[in-house]
């Protein structure tokens, strides 16, 4: 254990109590904290044990062993890498088992109003790394090496970078009593709202941060300035959350396999993700270590990032190349791909690029160009799609209140393709290429599958939406008129199961046509025998 900490693993565990042992108790005074974080772990290097984790808080947050030695893993980079100062990165691990609060139940509301790529994870958590490494001779190792990290459910990968950058600092020089006072702050955040701008303070300053929602045009700003930093008691701080940039190009598609933006060998999954003996998996690894370039060099597709260098003409780096020649250590900079393209590439957008690097354009300019053309591309993409899913919905005028409403038809495939050559992507893309083979190979895809059950749930709540509004509109004395007491009993225990459902899932349902319901109810209750009237309304 090094010196600077000024405490050991033990004694900050005493202090902050982070016996990572306990799911929280039930009347948890860190429901806010919730809403946006996890936990948050302090990772260090101990001369005996290796990376070990030092200390949780809240203390009552329950890791099982497995997440914890993946955190500790995950939080310092390869041992090859070499950093100095301070790195940040992020990861995303499996969740072990044990027993935790469902992010999906109690966020069913945020999850209903945010966009899908910046939904909560139910199955995974993130965890945001601000990794500090300087020369200190104090130190056997003679370095201080220490790690804070923010494990959440979120993939708010820009807000959470921009508050370890304020807070991180803070707490390596002052150690536990400032982390329990951050964590104090955070816990006094409203819940992320979709659709709104958002004050919070922390360390003396305020990040305003602005969270899409589904209703948000794609790329449209994320940093909403407010026009009241006057009144402001802090100097602010301007933010987004997106979700990590190498998915944010398919927007408004949400990337639906497994991936890891950080992965080692030490990683629980390293056997499962690397092994010979069946096909790879669908899953995305960020790796550091060239070990891996021999190890996964059987992959179909390979990306090396690298500096780009420019010598005149289109920049190799973006000509794909095959993985057979992805063969040593020293291999450039490229993708290393088996996949043949379906459509042709945008010469002018490439050479809009290279003449915009050329002339040394800035970063941000280049990449917002190259994000604007994916995203039209996207859209032109998907357009087809939702109007041949709109059309498997049942039409209004079918949907009668004492009736069960029409099933959504079924998608069928060949029937889509077939609709493309009148209302197909070439009404809003110039791109030529085999489009039928892009969707052919999208239906085979996990990507697509996810993108189904997604417009078809949603289709499926806007049905029961629109049954419960014509029941609500429908007179419903008159169809009480001459119906039998079990009848009416039947009538009562749906429109609560109804009503029950629309609360729960959030419905697009309006609530004066929720609180219309809930009168039906009592009117149709008020019109029972008194006994029956004790049964269903019991006081």
């Amino acid at each position: 254990m090094d010196s600077l900490s000024g405490i050991t693993p033990r004694q900050a565990r005493e202090r902050l109590g982070a016996r990572s042992s306990g799911a929280r108790a039930p009347a948890t005074p860190w429901a806010r904290f919730s809403a946006w974080l996890e936990c948050v772990c302090v990772v260090t290097f101990d001369l005996e044990l290796g990376q070990a984790l030092e200390l949780v808080y809240p203390s009552d947050f329950r890791l099982t062993d497995k997440e914890k030695s993946s955190i500790c893993y995950l939080s310092f980079p390869d041992s090859h890498s070499g950093c100095l100062g301070d790195t940040q990165f992020s990861f995303r691990i499996r969740q072990c088992g044990g027993q935790r609060s469902p992010w999906a139940t109690d966020n069913r509301h945020y999850d209903s109003e945010a966009p899908v790529s910046l939904q909560g994870e139910s199955a995974h958590y993130f965890g945001y790394v601000y990794f500090r490494q300087v020369k200190d001779s104090s130190v056997k190792r003679g370095y201080f090496q220490k790690s804070l990290v923010l494990v959440s459910r979120l993939p708010f990968v820009r807000l959470f970078q921009a508050l370890l950058s304020l807070i991180a600092p803070e707490y390596f020089e002052k150690l536990a009593p400032c982390l329990e006072a951050v964590c104090n702050e955070i816990d006094q955040w409203p819940a992320p709202v979709p659709g709104k701008t958002l004050n919070l303070p922390v360390v003396g300053v305020v990040l305003q941060v602005h969270i899409p929602s589904r209703m948000d045009k794609p790329e449209s700003s994320l940093l909403e300035q407010c026009g009241q930093e006057a009144l402001l008691p802090a100097p602010l701080v301007l933010t987004s959350v997106h979700e990590l940039d190498l998915f944010r190009c398919l927007q408004p598609l949400k990337f639906c396999c497994d991936y890891r933006p950080y992965f080692t060998i030490h990683d629980s999954e390293f056997k499962e993700f690397t092994t010979r003996t069946q096909a790879p998996p669908n899953v995305v690894l960020g790796v550091t270590n060239p070990f891996f370039i021999k190890t996964l060099q059987h992959w179909p597709h390979i990306l090396r990032v690298g500096e780009p260098k420019m010598s005149g003409g289109l920049p190799k780096q973006v000509k794909l190349k095959k993985p057979s020649r992805l063969k040593t250590l020293d291999t450039k900079p490229g993708l290393y791909t088996e996949y043949t393209t379906h459509l042709r590439r945008d010469k002018a957008l490439l050479k809009r690029l290279l003449k915009g690097l050329q002339k040394k354009r800035p970063a941000g300019v280049l990449t917002a160009l190259l994000r604007r053309h994916l995203l039209e591309l996207t859209q032109s993409f998907i357009i087809p799609l939702e109007h041949y899913m709109a059309s498997l919905m049942p039409l209004q005028k079918s949907i009668t209140p004492w009736k069960t409403p029409p099933q959504i038809r079924p998608f069928h495939q060949d029937d889509f393709l077939c609709s493309l050559e009148h209302a197909g992507p070439q009404l809003t893309c110039i791109l030529k290429g085999d489009w039928l083979g892009l969707y052919r190979r999208f239906f085979k895809s996990p990507n697509f599958d996810g993108w189904y059950r997604q417009r078809r749930k949603e289709m499926a709540h806007k049905l029961e939406a629109l049954h419960l509004e014509s029941i609500c509109e429908a007179n419903i004395e008159t169809w009480m008129q001459g119906k039998s007491e079990v009848e009416v009993v039947d009538l009562v225990l749906k429109l609560r199961e109804k009503l029950v459902r629309a609360q729960s899932h959030h419905l697009p349902v309006k609530e004066e046509t929720l609180q219309r319901a809930q009168l039906y109810i009592e009117m149709v209750i008020g019109s029972l025998p008194k006994d029956l009237q004790a049964v269903l309304h019991p006081p």
